[in-house]
């Protein structure tokens, strides 16, 4: 089966010609439904037969270097440095200086974010659901770069601000960090809950840390259901795949 056209997203962002990245879609693959059709993650209960093939598919549609390390991701702070020679543990983050390494991040709601340099000599990818956002897994991903002066970032497909609510606690927590964080929520129809802005949390933090090249933030999960999946809207479904090297 041949991958579908839309199989992938370009990030609009001005990356030096060393980087390369792209965000999957849900579009083509040989999943069956509830993870059809290109599922990328072997973790949801879909045929690893059918995932395989669709990491092959997905693979070739880009032409990507067979050396990507999927991570085993738990809503942390802990980033992997690629390649690694040692079985991975845990982690949200991945980042390398190393040519044709892939760095890769599951996502089906929670928030991709990109990094790479000026220079192109160093990518990363991270996995920013609300837990790891407000714990820091942005700016731990940024201290594995030597300089942040020239890093730039790009924010993923994520749920959006119209569709992701939660309650009291999660506003409590990013208010604990940075009083700044209101700006990032309003009040739902339902009482005690808020509609959370990923995107705007990401920025906040990204800015705080001295980032001021962030791009991307225009997507939103829950809604396209036709490019996305979405663990809040389906429950059991697919994972959309971030990744990132540098080519010579």
């Amino acid at each position: 089966m041949a991958s579908h056209p839309n199989s992938y997203i370009l990030p609009t962002w001005p990356a030096p010609a060393s980087v390369c990245a792209y965000v999957s879609t849900r579009m083509g693959g040989v999943s069956n439904a509830p993870f059809d059709g290109l599922n990328l993650g072997l973790h949801v209960q879909d045929d690893p037969a059918a995932v395989n093939q669709n990491r092959k598919l997905f693979a070739s549609c880009i032409d990507m270097p067979d050396s990507t390390s999927w991570l085993n991701q738990v809503h942390g702070i802990d980033v992997v440095q690629l390649p690694c020679d040692r079985p991975l543990e845990s982690a949200d983050a991945a980042t390398s200086r190393t040519i044709n390494q892939v760095c890769a991040v599951l996502t089906a709601d929670c928030l991709p974010v990109f990094f790479c340099d000026q220079a192109g000599t160093q990518v990363a990818v991270a996995h920013a659901g609300w837990r790891g956002l407000c714990a820091g897994v942005l700016e731990s991903t940024l201290a594995q770069f030597d300089e942040k002066d020239g890093v730039m970032a790009w924010l993923g497909p994520a749920i959006g601000p119209s569709a992701f609510e939660v309650g009291d606690e999660v506003r409590e927590a990013f208010m604990l960090v940075d009083s700044n964080a209101a700006l990032a929520f309003r009040p739902s129809q339902q009482t005690g809950k808020w509609l959370a802005d990923l995107y705007l949390l990401a920025r906040q933090r990204l800015l705080s840390a001295g980032i001021k090249q962030v791009y991307g933030g225009d997507y939103c999960t829950f809604t396209d259901r036709e490019r996305f999946f979405s663990y809040r809207r389906d429950g059991m479904t697919g994972r959309m795949a971030s990744v990132i090297w540098l080519k010579e």
